[in-house]
């Protein structure tokens, strides 16, 4: 018994090499039969043609054509080195990834995936570029112009710093958000990067500013904004509001006017202030203020020597009209009989005396 199980187990060995050794035969010789062949073709395919189509299957072409040192149809297989053409091919601005492999047929087959720009950034020098989902920029391109979000007020720099570079990636997770919603992509116009690095948002329709915190989550103030569109928006109108604020947790501030209402308040009550001064001013104003200096200056008592405030109807005919030679109306007394008092005693106002007149009187 123990001889007829060794021949068995031998039987059994001797069959499971040779089947080994056929399909290492076999398999030497396909490689044999590869390596001896000639790349009888090759197809291209790229990835999302319908949303992006930056690269097309001639730019493809010409950079295999560069990676492979010519002309990849006829050229022998063992020369194509599948991973460096890959990599050749993922060095380009445009491709994401790229996928190479022979068929039985020697047929070569090319998959590319495009690059995704998820926004278009303009500076604040006025050049512009896209990102990708992964915050790199990606130049703009001559093909087609990606209808991804805007955003504008980027920091023009060679090198971004720390903060410009937390300013990309929140900027590439506004637009990623942007982008998944169908609303938000169609409302959104633009998006205005602010000094403290927030966002204002313009939209589509409506004619209103929409604050949005550097802080506060973007869905979050988002889903803010959607709730008062649906809940006020929907009633009143998309014009009524000029500001909508919605960067606070848990509230929607909404203003009829563009400006600030802390600024236009602190103004508006230096206005009053000014109105209420300059009337203070005109109160307590002498008459020559008002008025042009009289050329004919009135005659006043040593005792008195304030100016007489008289009405403003009688200064006005006085200095513009019919040139009143008593202006005040004040009544002349006649010379009385007897002794009487000096020249220096007569009324405050009195008759201008005529040019000839020897004993003097007014310059």
């Amino acid at each position: 018994m123990s001889a007829k199980k060794t021949i068995r187990k031998i039987a059994f060995i001797t069959l499971w090499l040779c089947i080994a050794g056929g399909m290492f035969t076999l398999l030497m010789a396909a490689i044999s039969s590869k390596n001896k062949g000639r790349c009888s073709g090759y197809s291209i395919t790229i990835n999302d043609v319908e949303k992006n189509y930056f690269i097309d299957q001639k730019d493809v072409e010409e950079l295999l054509r560069k990676a492979a040192g010519g002309s990849v149809k006829g050229q022998m297989l063992a020369t194509l080195n599948l991973h460096e053409l890959e990599i050749a091919l993922e060095r380009n601005t445009w491709i994401s990834d790229a996928e190479l492999y022979v068929d039985k047929q020697d047929h070569l087959h090319v998959t590319i995936s495009e690059k995704e720009p998820i926004a278009r950034i303009f500076t604040t020098a006025g050049s512009s570029f896209y990102i990708d989902k992964s915050g790199k920029k990606m130049p703009l391109s001559d093909k087609l112009s990606a209808r991804v979000p805007v955003f504008t007020g980027f920091p023009e720099k060679k090198k971004l710093s720390g903060e410009d570079s937390v300013l990309l990636v929140r900027v590439t997770k506004v637009a990623a958000f942007i982008l998944r919603d169908s609303f938000w992509l169609a409302q959104v116009a633009q998006m205005d990067i602010t000094p403290d690095r927030g966002f204002d948002m313009i939209p589509v329709v409506g004619n209103h500013v929409v604050k949005m915190g550097a802080e506060s989550p973007i869905e979050n103030q988002f889903n803010r904004l959607f709730a008062f569109y649906k809940q006020v928006i929907s009633k009143t109108g998309f014009e009524r509001y000029k500001v909508i604020n919605v960067q606070y947790a848990g509230q929607v501030v909404a203003s009829r006017f563009a400006g600030d209402a802390k600024v236009d308040s602190v103004q508006l009550r230096r206005n009053v202030e000014q109105l209420l001064k300059q009337s203070r001013e005109a109160e307590a104003d002498t008459v020559a203020r008002i008025l042009p200096k009289p050329q004919i200056p009135l005659e006043t008592d040593a005792a008195d020597e304030s100016p007489v405030q008289e009405p403003a109807a009688a200064r006005t005919t006085d200095q513009t009209t019919n040139r009143n030679p008593n202006p005040l109306n004040i009544p002349v007394s006649p010379k009385p009989a007897g002794n009487s008092k000096p020249a220096a005693a007569k009324p405050k106002a009195q008759l201008p005396p005529r040019a000839e007149d020897a004993n003097g009187g007014y310059n």
